[in-house]
């Protein structure tokens, strides 16, 4: 009978467990796609290399912070609970009036929750494996992977750890519900929908000072921020942060009773449609809901921040890696000052690597000491400039503090060592591996020390892969919270406010008025917060590529586009959801 039951009261609510149902979803595909590492192609591709244990500091990172993701999707979810308990406990009240004990009722909504929750599990699982494979593709071609190591697989591991994950939250769930049903009495069930609230009114005068403390406050803070820069971390930096703070706080504080007299004075826009209705709606819930927009507001801006920056100071590392090293190899050569100069090339040849098969463009020349500083002849900078161009010659002299000169004899110089410069031809890799085997056996003629762009570049991709990754895995976190609360206060508050709308159908206000008028105030919840989030943004964003900028050139194009992507995806999906959801409780509450 349970099971029935259940299954009839998942098919009859499961518009009302819409939200929870998505939250569900999103936070199992977020959290299977950064636990199954290891069908990266990026990761799989790093792990062919001597630094492996790059990758296995990586996914250890991540393991860490899948705790607290985990935590975060817990609270969620509990959270979204606690409204469905809400939205259903005349329901509940009714089971109980009918004769059914307690734990009976529990026992119903155990049922119910593993209904919903193998549903919402099966479901993010599979968007999850779909997007760990989109995320792959991303991440081969935005690192330059060769593309064997991109193929679509299914990490077993992670779906375990996931199902293991979600299973203990749903287990949360149960005892949360249990523990709610056992509390409550019968007649607070049956007259639910009956609870009023007082809400204080504040006035006019009070609004206007808070709100012209809170701006001044966040100017202050932006000032601090602009001119102290991001990375100074002391005493005044803690100020600053509790500066933007506060004035965030007031801001939204302010907004009861200001923004209604603002929108009061233009009489076209108050006495149109339903916005008479909905601004003092909203000025009421603003005077208990300040608080809480004040965390959303400073969670999109770490989620919008977290999120630009690993994307920009991804691009960077990319840049500066080709800034360093701009030829793919570089070995330098040096020997006793009486021994004759060495012939590199040939040296490398008889060791099983072949500069004139291997690489595309090379050379091999000698550097002097001079009085002053080393020298560079005229004969061979003008060689460097034919094969690589004036401005890597000239880069390459700044780089290694070099001098030229018409001639060594005109110095008095000896020679100092030698270099060897080259792009190679074909597959890096194999070519690499063969220079790596050649210059193994100098070390029986010489001093030698080399390094190539593959062999940093594998270090800082893996700088890269840890930035980006750990930036949208927060970042994807705190804009989820930060949608999925919102979504829960709007659809509780439409539920509040369902007495409320009978009365304007009565009054002869159309359906399609009063859907506007449900959509303005869930327009209004979510995007107050993050219009204000955007501005903090801009100000962190502009002291966070003034650092960025000091390393290399800042990319604001893809960060932005990411960022934005995210947005729509996510905070947008919340919205839409929550506008179809809050008209939904109002069209059958009447």
């Amino acid at each position: 009978m349970f099971s029935k039951l259940a299954l009839k009261n998942v098919r009859r609510s499961v518009k009302d467990y819409g939200v929870w149902f998505l939250t569900i979803v999103f936070g199992v595909c977020l959290f299977y796609v950064f636990n199954a590492l290891e069908s990266q192609s990026v990761l799989r591709y790093l792990a062919q290399s001597p630094r492996v244990y790059i990758v296995d500091s990586i996914k250890n990172l991540i393991g860490m912070l899948s705790v607290f993701v985990w935590v975060v999707l817990a609270f969620l979810i509990l959270y979204a609970s606690g409204f469905l308990i809400r939205r259903r406990k005349k329901e509940l009240g009714t089971y109980l009036l009918l004769g059914m004990e307690r734990w009976q009722v529990a026992r119903l909504l155990l049922a119910e929750t593993v209904c919903i929750g193998a549903a919402a599990l099966a479901l993010g699982l599979v968007l999850g494996v779909l997007a760990a494979w989109g995320l792959s593709g991303f991440t081969a071609r935005l690192f330059a992977v060769p593309m064997t190591f991109f193929t679509f697989s299914v990490s077993i591991p992670a779906l375990v750890k996931t199902a293991l994950a979600f299973a203990a939250i749903f287990l949360l769930v149960m005892v949360y519900h249990a523990f709610a049903v056992s509390r409550c009495k019968l007649i607070d069930l049956m007259q639910a929908n009956r609870v009023n609230q007082t809400l204080p009114q504040r006035s006019l005068g009070v609004s206007v000072a808070l709100f012209l403390v809170g701006i001044v406050l966040l100017v202050i803070a932006y000032a601090m921020l602009l001119t102290r820069g991001l990375l100074r971390v002391d005493a005044l930096f803690w100020v600053m942060i509790g500066l933007g703070s506060l004035g965030t706080l007031l801001f939204f504080r302010s907004l009861s009773g200001f923004l209604l007299r603002i929108c009061q004075s233009s009489k076209g826009l108050w006495y149109k449609n339903l916005n008479m209705f909905v601004l003092r709606q909203f000025n009421a819930r603003i005077n208990t809901t300040y608080r809480s927009m004040t965390v959303i507001c400073l969670m999109l801006l770490l989620a919008l921040g977290i999120t630009a920056s690993s994307v920009g100071l991804n691009n960077t590392v990319e840049q500066m890696t080709n800034e360093m090293y701009p030829r793919d190899v570089q070995l330098i050569f040096w020997n006793e000052p009486e021994d004759p100069q060495p012939d590199l090339a040939a040296m490398l040849k008889e060791g099983g690597f072949d500069p004139k098969t291997e690489c595309s463009a090379w050379f091999s020349f000698p550097v002097y000491q001079g009085e002053q500083s080393n020298i560079l002849t005229q004969a061979d900078y003008d060689a460097i400039v034919e094969r690589w161009g004036k401005k890597e010659a000239d880069a390459f002299l700044e780089r290694e503090w070099l001098k030229v000169a018409a001639d060594q004899a005109d110095q008095n110089a000896s020679l100092n060592y030698c270099y060897f410069l080259a792009d190679y031809a074909g597959d890096k890799s194999a070519a690499e591996e063969k220079f790596e085997g050649a210059v193994s056996g100098l070390a029986q003629l010489g001093g030698f020390s080399w390094s190539s762009k593959l062999q940093n570049w594998m270090d800082l991709m893996g700088t890269k892969v840890l930035v980006l990754f750990i930036g949208l895995y927060l970042g994807v976190v705190f804009l989820l919270a930060a949608a999925a609360v919102l979504a829960l206060q709007q659809l509780t508050q439409a539920a509040d406010c369902a007495g409320q709308y009978r009365v304007l159908s009565l009054l002869g206000a159309p359906a399609r008025m009063r859907g506007r008028a449900v959509t303005a105030q869930v327009f209004l919840a979510f995007f107050l917060p993050l219009s204000l989030a955007l501005v903090h943004a801009v100000v962190g964003m502009t002291a966070a590529n003034a650092v960025i900028a000091e390393v290399g050139k800042v990319d604001a194009a893809a960060s932005s586009a990411v960022t934005a992507l995210l947005l729509v995806v996510v905070y947008g999906g919340y919205f839409l959801a929550t506008c179809w959801g809050s008209r939904r409780i109002l069209r059958t509450s009447r």
